[in-house]
């Protein structure tokens, strides 16, 4: 068990449109939404964005220079971490007939998914570390090939970004130990555990801990499940040495039928933490530990 952790809130999430109201989408409510989950607490703010129109996720810098400029012009001063996990998706044309590929298909290469990480230099960006069936339909799929995974890995390097590793599956910690042996992952070394995400792993506690054994050396980690399991896991994360992940992204709900805000899973983290003795860090304390470069190299 570790007696400190840093709270992450991820605030909007992407892929699909949300249909619940609570769910921040226009880049005022995006950044509203992540100013109020730093004043409860959240170290840092994890950032997707949304289409205006059709709600769904994209990857838009125009969009995202718009959240982040608000964030970082406020009274509150989170880690910004932004997502890479948009144009990774392919769509069969059908089960038989995969060719041509759906129009549903978003698929962007390496560096086209980096264009606004370049822009804003967030001090850390996400990087999802393999492939998984997705649960959109039948005949979708998130795909991170080992080529693009050491591309954005090589450029995010360049940029002094961190890069934060999602693992949604035992085979994406082989990805992870190969970026770190490449040279291609600075110390620290940033892990997310995604539990219970579609296809990827369970969100049993046997599950979780064959991830955690499997963690490189030196590792700081974090896990989150989604769902009404999201909360538990906030207490349990400590436990197992992980730090915590709250937010619309992955959960909706404070309590059964009772819709949250961000702000509020942060401070009912807070109130589950407070109570097993665990202190919360600072963002300048989540700084520190991870060995953060900052933004002052170019981002805007």
């Amino acid at each position: 068990m570790i007696s400190e952790v840093f709270i992450t809130c991820a605030v909007t999430g992407g892929g699909q449109a949300p249909t619940q109201k609570n769910v921040p989408v226009t880049p005022e409510q995006i950044a509203e939404s992540a100013i109020e989950a730093a004043r409860a607490g959240a170290a840092a703010v994890h950032l997707h964005v949304r289409d205006l129109k059709t709600r769904a996720g994209v990857l838009d810098p125009v969009l995202y220079r718009q959240v982040v400029r608000r964030i970082r012009e406020s009274d509150v001063n989170p880690v910004i971490n932004l997502t890479t996990g948009e144009g990774c998706y392919i769509v069969l044309g059908s089960s038989n007939s995969p060719l041509p590929l759906s129009l549903e298909t978003d698929m962007l290469g390496a560096l086209e998914r980096l264009v606004h990480v370049e822009e804003l230099r967030p001090e850390i960006c996400t990087l999802d570390c393999g492939s998984m069936s997705s649960r959109k339909g039948s005949d979708g799929a998130m795909i991170n090939t080992i080529g693009m995974l050491r591309a954005m890995a090589a450029r995010v390097q360049e940029l002094g970004v961190k890069p934060e590793l999602e693992v949604f599956d035992t085979g994406h910690l082989k990805m992870v130990h190969d970026l770190v042996k490449e040279g291609l992952i600075d110390d620290v070394p940033l892990i997310q555990l995604c539990m219970g995400v579609g296809y990827g792993a369970s969100d049993d506690l046997t599950t979780l801990m064959a991830l955690v054994h499997q963690l490189p050396s030196r590792a700081v980690y974090s896990t989150f499940s989604v769902g009404p399991m999201q909360l538990p896991y906030a207490g349990l994360a400590p436990m197992i040495g992980a730090n915590v992940r709250v937010g619309l992204e992955d959960n909706l709900y404070l309590s059964r039928g009772r819709l949250a805000t961000n702000a509020e899973l942060v401070q009912r983290a807070i109130e589950i933490l407070d109570r097993i003795g665990v202190r919360l860090m600072s963002p300048n304390e989540m700084r520190e530990k991870l060995k953060l470069k900052g933004y002052a190299q170019g981002g805007q």
